[in-house]
């Protein structure tokens, strides 16, 4: 295997570059984009190898490729289709639990904050 060492990236017609640290810091590690109702099913992911369905409202998401460690950063979304049933607001999604190298966990409420609730459109995206 060949190694390409650079220390800035430029655009092709060199007005714009950035140093190669923030290429490597900047990016997900691991994103995904799953399905939590029913049969939970992930619909795009990047270094996920699968989705854990704990209870309602609740996921594992497991990483393709293990982390060194823990001091990883998850930023969560979520997406309610109106038209998909239903009358539960949601609106809060959040990383719970202590993650570990190999997984992190997620979490989806309601309105209430305190309800747990299986929703549609799921997104997770992890930066190290």
């Amino acid at each position: 295997m060949s190694t390409l060492k650079l220390d800035t990236i430029a655009s092709r017609d060199g007005t714009e570059s950035t140093d190669v640290t923030n290429v490597i810091n900047g990016s997900a590690k691991a994103w995904v984009n799953f399905n939590g109702t029913g049969t939970v099913a992930i619909n795009e992911s990047f270094n996920v190898g699968s989705i854990t369905d704990i209870a309602v409202g609740r996921y594992e998401v497991n990483f393709t490729n293990a982390f060194a460690d823990i001091n990883y950063v998850c930023v969560t979304g979520i997406n309610h289709n109106s038209s998909s049933g239903g009358s539960n607001n949601y609106n809060r999604s959040a990383v719970s639990n202590a993650g570990t190298t190999s997984k992190a966990y997620y979490n989806t409420y309601g309105s209430n904050n305190s309800t747990l609730y299986d929703v549609p459109v799921n997104q997770l995206a992890v930066f190290r």
